[in-house]
């Protein structure tokens, strides 16, 4: 920022600063105006120091939880879960107070996301911003079902260095100080996510605000609201919300909380087919509140999943799988990967790696050759799981580089390379798979040595290149390290269904009575960037005029590394900070 325009804001902030202390004062603590890691009271706030090995500097992080109550008629959930969190990544070198920051921008994760997703884009937009002169802040936050999550065995491998005791935890019944995993949860056991919708979601998002930054001037003036994937939509709705059920007062509604919006590979909207690149119809029937009393009547009973999940890719379990690799290749990069023969065989997981890992649907159904016929090194397992070349789920594809060391395949499975008809689901870039079981050990090219010397230029049967340096933006050893390192999970394991229900059927009265500021999602300034091959490439919704992020995936606009294959400073963070400077 400019010396004239901190000028300028030196009166505003001694007021901010004297209204914070106020409700900060009826709240009984001060630790919201100091910005240190103090406990406000015994059970209100709690900030804790997060050490972490990324090689992006001067940036501090924390995770912040706040004890907000969820309300009575939520029903039994674990006290845990009264609990909000987020990862707040400021400058080091500017002040320690949020309300002093020059911006602070607070996302939204996507679905089945984690604050911890959030990890590279945080740092990289902090960082950015101070080369532009601005101290500004970046707050990744938890849904409340990221309460239900169990980092214990991810932890003790990390602490030892050794993964193998996380497997223990998770599997073999070992315990860790005392604790013992319980399991992964069945629909039975999260009866109190039935709650946990759209009204729950914004309303949690804006008792944080307030509790950590009490003025609601302050809160204009300076927090940029937006978020990843299902997280712009999540946006769209807070910025319509009515918070105080009087739609002619207007200091509570979304839109003044916020000084403009960022969408991430998203729009902010009140629309899911935004996701997919179109406007909802005209002609949509407005749903007059049955059938949600319905779906309701299904949650509340348990006949519907209370959480959104599936027997294969899709569940909590697989989700901590993808943190134990990210484990794997954070402590033992170049070794070869013993995780698939760790983990105990169980239906889950063995559906799992024979949907990722089959080159046909003859070697699907045959079930052989399995992932553990083949040799890979801790990284290139991970890449396996998560590659844009590798596995075929879109909204969990990044570009992290490709095989190395030995002969290499098409993966015509689930869709055969070069046919897009399902281009949605398993995203356009062509499949690749080892071909030679109990073969060499297949290692893994990081993305800045993707088309470099060495490198074999791998191509498809049609002689079509699998990938080149432009498609390559994401360091492996950040994702790994964001997924394993983070003390706020990289995924989410029990994503609540009523969150999507209640957006699909946004339009009937037990939604639409709070969404009465629509004029709200077009009263701030928007920022748009969007990942040049991820869920929208190609067709935005009309009226935009969106930054595009070219090779990136979907994934990628969260995880890219600071400085990329053209040897430009990372694209999103470079816009996020340029957006918070001016706005």
């Amino acid at each position: 920022m400019n010396e004239s325009r901190k000028r300028g804001q030196t009166g505003q902030r001694r007021i901010w600063r004297s209204a914070a202390l106020a409700g900060l004062l009826a709240a009984g603590s001060l630790t919201g105006v100091s910005g240190t890691a103090r406990a406000q009271t015994a059970a209100t706030r709690v900030e804790t120091a997060v050490v972490s090995k990324s090689p992006v500097t001067g940036v501090t992080e924390s995770v912040v939880r706040v004890k907000i109550a969820l309300p009575a008629s939520v029903g039994s959930h674990p006290a845990g879960c009264d609990w909000l969190s987020y990862l707040r990544y400021r400058d080091s070198a500017g002040p320690a107070a949020s309300a002093d920051a020059d911006k602070v921008l607070v996302a939204h994760p996507g679905i089945l996301e984690g604050a911890g997703a959030f990890d590279s884009v945080a740092r990289n937009t902090v960082v950015q911003a101070a080369k532009k002169g601005e101290h500004i802040e970046f707050w990744a936050l938890d849904r409340r079902s990221n309460c239900l999550e169990d980092r214990t065995g991810i932890q003790a491998g990390l602490d030892s260095g050794d993964p193998h005791e996380a497997v223990d935890y998770y599997y073999n019944g070992t315990s860790v100080e005392g604790r013992s995993f319980a399991g992964y949860l069945d629909n039975s056991q999260i009866g109190w996510l039935s709650k946990i919708g759209l009204e729950q979601t914004v309303r949690d998002e804006y008792d944080l605000l307030a509790a950590e930054l009490p003025s609601q001037s302050l809160r204009k003036q300076k927090v940029l609201c937006g978020g990843h994937s299902l997280g712009g939509v999540l946006t769209g709705y807070f910025a319509a919300w009515d918070f105080d059920g009087r739609a002619a007062t207007t200091a509570d509604a979304g839109y003044n909380q916020c000084s403009g919006y960022f969408a991430l590979d998203t729009t902010i909207s009140t629309s899911l087919a935004d996701l997919q690149g179109s406007m909802p119809a005209d002609l949509d029937i407005p749903d007059v509140g049955i059938g949600y009393a319905a779906v309701q009547a299904g949650l509340d009973s348990g006949l519907l999943p209370r959480s959104v999940s599936a027997p294969a890719v899709i569940n909590a379990e697989t989700m901590t799988l993808l943190s134990l690799a990210g484990l794997w290749a954070t402590t033992a990069p170049d070794a070869e990967s013993d995780l698939a023969l760790s983990v105990p065989p169980n239906t889950n997981v063995d559906t799992t790696n024979r949907l990722l890992f089959s080159k046909d649907a003859a070697t699907f159904l045959l079930g052989t050759p399995t992932v553990e016929d083949f040799r890979l090194t801790n990284e290139a397992a991970l890449g396996t799981l998560m590659d844009d070349n590798s596995v075929p789920v879109s909204f969990i594809q990044s570009s992290v580089g490709f095989y190395d060391g030995g002969s290499i395949t098409d993966k015509n499975f689930p869709v055969a390379n070069g046919d897009d008809s399902l281009s949605s689901i398993t995203g356009t870039e062509y499949k690749a798979i080892p071909a030679l079981p109990h073969g060499p050990l297949y290692t893994w090219r990081n993305y800045d040595k993707v088309g470099a010397a060495g490198d074999p230029g791998y191509t498809s049967a049609d002689g079509t290149p699998f990938t080149d340096a432009s498609k390559e933006v994401t360091d492996i050893q950040e994702l790994a390290r964001s997924l394993s390192e983070q003390p706020l999970d990289f995924t989410e394991d029990y994503f609540p269904t009523k969150l999507v229900t209640d957006i699909e059927l946004g339009t009937s009265p037990q939604i639409s009575r709070f969404v009465v500021h629509p004029d709200g999602l077009t009263a701030n300034p928007n920022l748009t960037v969007l990942a040049g091959d991820g869920l929208l490439a190609g067709h935005p919704p009309a009226g935009l005029d969106p930054v595009v992020a070219p090779g990136y995936q979907h994934l990628d606009v969260l995880t890219a590394a600071p400085v990329q294959n053209n040897g430009e400073p990372e694209t999103v963070s470079a816009h996020l900070a340029q957006f918070a400077v001016e706005h």
